[in-house]
C-alpha cells in the first residue's frame, strides 16, 4: 500500500490534479488520468483495483493499464509524492 506523505496537501477536479509539497513550495500538476489515480490512492484504494477500474473506465486494455498506473506511482514515489 502507498501514502501520502502529510506535508502535501493536494486538489482534485474534472481537469486533473494539483499537488502542494509544503516543505519545499514545490507545486506538481497532473491530468485527468494521474488526477484519477491520485484521489484513487487517496481514498486508500490498492493499485489493482485503481488500474482495473481505470481500464473499464476507458476500454482500454487490463495489462496496459496496470503498467502505466504502476509506472505512474513508481514515478510519484521518485517525486517523494508517495510513501511505501
Amino acid at each position: 500500500m502507498v501514502s501520502e506523505p502529510t506535508h502535501l496537501r493536494s486538489i482534485v477536479n474534472e481537469d486533473g490534479a494539483a499537488i502542494l509539497d509544503i516543505k519545499s513550495g514545490r507545486i506538481t500538476t497532473l491530468n485527468t488520468s494521474g488526477g484519477y489515480v491520485w484521489q484513487a490512492l487517496e481514498n486508500g484504494e490498492e493499485i489493482e483495483t485503481i488500474a482495473a477500474s481505470l481500464a473499464r473506465e476507458t476500454d482500454q486494455d487490463l495489462e496496459a493499464v496496470r503498467r502505466d498506473v504502476a509506472d505512474f506511482v513508481e514515478a510519484l514515489k521518485k517525486q517523494d509524492l508517495l510513501a511505501g
